[in-house]
């Protein structure tokens, strides 16, 4: 642990050269100083694919506790875990989170060699019923794993991530189900979806997916999004990265507000979200 809190303040002596890397996390500018740490890193060319700022969100809520998520450039979602009595300190909170991973981040065990690669293969092997032997063959999960980890040398792990997010939720909403039906093979797939960030129109044919499978069991998507809900909230908590789950809320909400739009008067629109919802609260 101090060996990490010594690499951590090297590194914040790097990026954030004014800041007291004693004293940076006690700062009650730690807004500012995220925004100062992503703008540093874009001024060294070192940026993510789907460039960007550090975009803030506060929930909707007549009082405390209060709620706010934090959405890095290249897509990393992090929100407060702390009980905040304000808005503002949510998003201090959510900020703190988010510098403390985007620093960790910077470490070089984040960075994805090959020692992490088979590092990595062999946790997901233990951790399954696969074998080392699987890794070589990418029409097994472990291949695939281990095929994507080869063509993502030298990135970073948030950097990983923001790709691993896409195959999460395609595989989430059965679409790789539906893909190695029509015999596709998995470096097929993922040299296609590799190509591809998640958008907007990726979240409409997601949701568009999702109302064909409300149409086969209806109540599919209001179940959904209550483990959804569910599951945000203890990750939020817990500190974790939030992306995965955000996406599969807004996904859910997307698809759930076009049915409503279609088959119900927009007046009254509200009142059946929330009555949807309801089993969740």
């Amino acid at each position: 642990m101090d060996r990490t809190l010594e690499s951590l303040q090297y590194l914040i002596a790097q990026v954030l050269p004014h800041r007291d890397p004693a004293f940076v996390f006690k700062d009650l500018n730690v807004v500012a100083m995220l925004q100062e740490f992503w703008e540093n890193k874009q001024k060294q060319r070192a940026v993510f694919s789907s460039e960007g700022t550090v975009v803030y969100e506060s929930l909707n809520s007549p009082g405390p506790p209060f709620v706010s998520y934090v959405t890095l450039p290249g897509g990393s979602c992090f929100g407060n875990f702390q009980c905040c009595l304000s808005r503002a300190e949510a998003r201090r909170d959510a900020a703190k989170v988010a510098l403390i991973n985007s620093l960790f981040n910077e470490l070089p065990c984040r960075k994805i060699t090959k020692e992490f690669i088979m590092e990595s293969v062999q946790e997901a092997v233990s951790s399954t019923s696969g074998s080392l032997s699987d890794a070589d063959d990418p029409s097994t999960s472990i291949g695939a794993y281990h095929y994507m980890l080869e063509s993502n040398i030298g990135k970073t792990m948030l950097e990983f991530q923001e790709l691993m997010i896409v195959f999460q939720l395609l595989h989430w909403n059965g679409s790789l189900k539906a893909l190695r039906e029509t015999k596709c093979s998995r470096q097929e797939v993922i040299s296609y979806y590799s190509q591809y960030s998640l958008d907007e129109r990726m979240r409409s044919h997601m949701a568009l997916d999702w109302i064909m499978k409300e149409q086969e069991s209806p109540g599919i998507i209001s179940q959904e999004l209550q483990v959804a809900q569910r599951e945000l909230e203890e990750a939020r908590k817990a500190g974790q990265e939030l992306r995965f789950y955000k996406e599969k809320k807004e996904i859910l909400s997307l698809a759930l507000s076009q049915i409503y739009s279609n088959q119900i008067t927009p007046s009254s629109n509200n009142d059946q979200m929330d009555l949807a919802l309801s089993g969740y609260h």
